[in-house]
């Protein structure tokens, strides 16, 4: 059931992505703000407090209708939840804005609509059209990891609760109003997403050219301290063909076709994750065959 679930879920979420509706980061925003104002001395505590108590609470509701032989009472539950902790609303309009612009070849005006969206330490950096590229894919790979994959293989491995928390943790390296602490929940987000993250890496190599990531790709995600975006760009780099990912490399091979690197480059990344998500949604299957799930 909880395969039926998230398969559901995936596509309502993928319609209300497309519409731009249901974004849980203002009530992330808004909850965050009440807890810890801004003027407050530093405090990561209240944070994770908050995040760890709703994943506590969902996971011994979960147990408590489970021990009953009630455990079709949760499955709506399940399925809201799922539906506003997945999803990137507004990152389907951005990209082909993006993509637009590159074609137009309007690189000012591309920088202009994507660096709200890149993180803090890159925005005001409008660098060359290849680095402004590069850092975009990054982040688009990162968003997407982390509002559907990070979500999914927590509500695989220790249902809804866990789910809420991975998503939680992720929401307070983002939006916790005291910045001083935000680095705290950065380490803990990289934590949680140590696993996932390398399986994404691994589904890459399969979705794609495999015999590119296990030159490239898999050398990152066997070492423990890489972080999550430097193993998911060089995964995808890797098994992407085309230099989707190489945009120096593309413009040696293809001058003509340089305005239209920027849409080609980000429909291949988009192909590439659809791809990956479909060799979850088989792995799940398996897990579900075996009755492991």
């Amino acid at each position: 059931m909880p395969l039926l679930i998230f398969l559901l879920a995936y596509l309502i979420r993928r319609r209300l992505d497309a519409l731009g509706r249901w974004d849980i980061a203002p009530f992330f925003r808004l909850v965050f703000h009440r807890a810890a104002p801004e003027p407050e001395p530093e405090n990561s505590t209240t944070g994770l407090f908050l995040v760890f108590v709703a994943a506590l609470l969902l996971t011994v509701m979960d147990w408590s209708w489970a021990s009953r032989g009630l455990a079709v009472i949760g499955y709506p539950v399940d399925l809201f939840l799922l539906l506003v902790l997945m999803g990137a609303p507004g990152w389907h309009s951005l990209v082909k804005i993006y993509g637009d612009a590159w074609q137009r070849g309007d690189m000012q005006g591309a920088w202009h609509h994507i660096k709200d969206s890149l993180p803090a330490h890159e925005r005001g950096q409008a660098g060359s059209p290849d680095s402004m590229h590069l850092s975009f894919s990054t982040q688009l790979l990162t968003v997407v990891f982390e509002r559907y994959f990070l979500i999914v293989f927590w509500y695989a491995v220790g249902g809804i609760g866990l789910a809420v928390f991975a998503r939680g943790v992720v929401a307070l390296r983002d939006l916790w109003p005291q910045p001083a602490a935000r680095y705290r929940f950065a380490l803990l987000a990289e934590i949680v997403s140590w696993l996932p993250v390398r399986l994404l890496s691994f589904s890459f190599g399969l979705a794609g050219d495999f015999s590119g990531w296990l030159k490239e790709g898999r050398r990152y995600a066997l070492t423990p301290s890489a972080n999550a975006r430097t193993v998911l760009f060089t995964a995808a780099n890797s098994a992407l063909s085309g230099y989707a990912l190489n945009p120096k490399r593309f413009a040696s091979l293809h001058p003509d076709d340089w305005l239209d690197f920027g849409r080609r480059s980000l429909r291949a990344i988009r192909d590439l994750l659809n791809r990956s998500m479909l060799v979850w949604v088989c792995l799940l299957a398996l897990l579900v065959l075996a009755g492991w799930l």
